[in-house]
């Protein structure tokens, strides 16, 4: 793996983990409490399409993971923000973790264009 695929799978293991822990914490204050499964499973699921990604068989096995990921960074940042949105976090709690999620987005995007230009696959 790359630096550069070393340094996003670190990104997204901090960001699950991150993620886990806000759910114990809303678990334990009794908020949330059925939008924590949800977050959880779409928080940590973005590191294992991740890691997936990269032991790909093709081009396309590894976009396909990629596009799960993204898919489900998309999700996490969702219920993030129905969290907020419902007081559960407060705005400090929220922009924290949220602002994580939005640099992994991005970063994902920017794999998904490059590879996808590579192969020469013009729309994302």
């Amino acid at each position: 793996m790359s630096d550069f695929g070393n340094m996003i799978d670190e990104k997204c293991l901090m960001f699950a983990v991150r993620v886990v822990n806000l759910c114990r914490f809303l678990d334990k204050e009794r908020k949330g409490r059925f939008i924590t499964d949800q977050l959880n499973r779409s928080g940590m699921s973005i590191g294992a399409n991740f890691a997936e990604a990269e032991c790909a068989i093709s081009d396309n096995d590894f976009l396909s993971k990629l596009y799960i990921s993204l898919k489900e960074c998309n999700e996490t940042l969702y219920w993030l923000r129905l969290l907020w949105k419902v007081n559960d976090l407060n705005e400090e709690q929220f922009k924290s973790i949220f602002d994580d999620g939005e640099e992994i987005k991005r970063l994902l995007v920017s794999i998904i264009k490059s590879k996808r230009k590579n192969i020469g696959l013009t729309n994302f």
